[in-house]
């Protein structure tokens, strides 16, 4: 179903959050789920996977996880201070102890001279540290590849997170 590189980075956080007793949750725009999916493709993931949130629109973004209406018109949704919002926004409306959020443009369309088709913006926040961000300015190689790209990344930094 996934590549063998990312059904081992889920492979590795879920026994990396196992043995130290975390719960994770994830709140994707631009990836639709798919880092949900590659976590819970693996035998075992029930043990530290609590929930997942698909806030597609700026509505949901707002709705599920509190991200403002206000900030959103300012920034814009693909953007460091929105997906830092929406990491804290799982945790907050979750039992999950690490979440990483990941909102950009997968493309084909829908991007800009600031932000072209392939700018990711993840964000992971864990209980008592401070959120890390990450920009990741994937080639513009279509959007299964970019989606499955921002997967890799989002498994990496959950699993910086978890090692702290």
């Amino acid at each position: 179903m996934f590549p063998l590189d990312i059904e081992m980075l889920a492979r590795l956080l879920i026994d990396e959050a196992r043995q130290k007793s975390l719960r994770l949750a994830t709140a994707e725009s631009c990836t639709g789920g798919l880092v949900a999916g590659a976590i819970c493709s693996i035998a075992g993931a029930s043990d530290v996977f609590e929930r997942g949130f698909i806030t597609y629109t700026n509505r949901a973004k707002q709705e599920v996880l509190g991200v403002p209406g206000d900030l959103l018109a300012d920034v814009g949704a693909v953007s460091e201070p929105v997906s830092r919002m929406m990491a804290e926004g799982a945790l907050e409306n979750s039992h999950a102890h690490v979440a990483v959020a990941i909102t950009g443009v997968a493309g084909p369309g829908g991007g800009s001279p600031m932000k072209p088709v392939g700018t990711v913006h993840l964000a992971v926040a864990r209980s008592n540290h401070s959120v890390i961000h990450r920009l990741e300015r994937f080639d513009d190689t279509g959007r299964a590849d970019i989606q499955m790209a921002a997967v890799r990344s989002a498994l990496e930094l959950l699993r910086e997170a978890v090692s702290r």
